[in-house]
């Protein structure tokens, strides 16, 4: 059996990518929680069945704000909420999503006892609150987009970090998608 090791002091491991992976990382802002919910429900626009997207920023950054607008764009109807006490919540909409939050994880294994690697090879998209944390036992490709706070209470900088060549080849449209919000490209 894994046996995973005690995460950090604060819960959390550093972000990290695994080597020889391509990425490209895009810089978004967003001046209103409106915006940001647009901009989740554009990206809906270009995520396929079995995609996983990382969500990392301090609390109360807009990870939740985000999922819900990712949500709408995916014709989910019921309220999306953070999943922080019960782990995962599971939507339906043209895609399914399984909707998690890791913070509360000490162990890796924790995560594969949230039965995470059949949510990830399923039909639906895997949104993880606080994805950072288990990084290095998820697949190979991923989006991992960070939230930054701005310099008002609704700012927020939010980068798309394309990890693996899945996100890769995807990045025009991901690109077009984020077009009205996009202050920057690197990588």
């Amino acid at each position: 059996m894994f046996t995973a090791p005690t995460l950090g002091a604060n819960g959390h491991t550093s972000p990290s990518r695994r080597p020889n992976t391509l990425c490209i990382v895009m810089r978004c802002n967003t001046r209103s929680v409106e915006a940001t919910l647009q901009l989740a429900s554009s990206l809906a626009e270009v995520v396929v069945p079995g995609d996983v997207i990382l969500l990392t920023g301090e609390l109360g950054a807009g990870k939740t704000a985000f999922t819900q607008g990712f949500g709408r764009g995916l014709g989910v109807t019921e309220p999306i909420t953070s999943p922080t006490f019960t782990l995962v919540h599971e939507y339906e909409g043209r895609i399914p999503i399984f909707h998690l939050d890791v913070y509360r994880l000490k162990h890796l294994d924790e995560a594969l006892d949230l039965a995470l690697p059949e949510m990830i090879d399923g039909d639906a998209v895997t949104v993880i609150e606080w994805g950072d944390v288990i990084s290095t036992i998820l697949p190979p490709q991923y989006l991992q987009i960070s939230f930054h706070h701005g310099d008002s209470d609704d700012d927020r900088y939010i980068d798309f970090d394309l990890i693996g060549g899945g996100w890769v080849t995807r990045e025009r449209a991901l690109s077009a998608c984020l077009t009205p919000w996009i202050e920057d490209r690197r990588c």
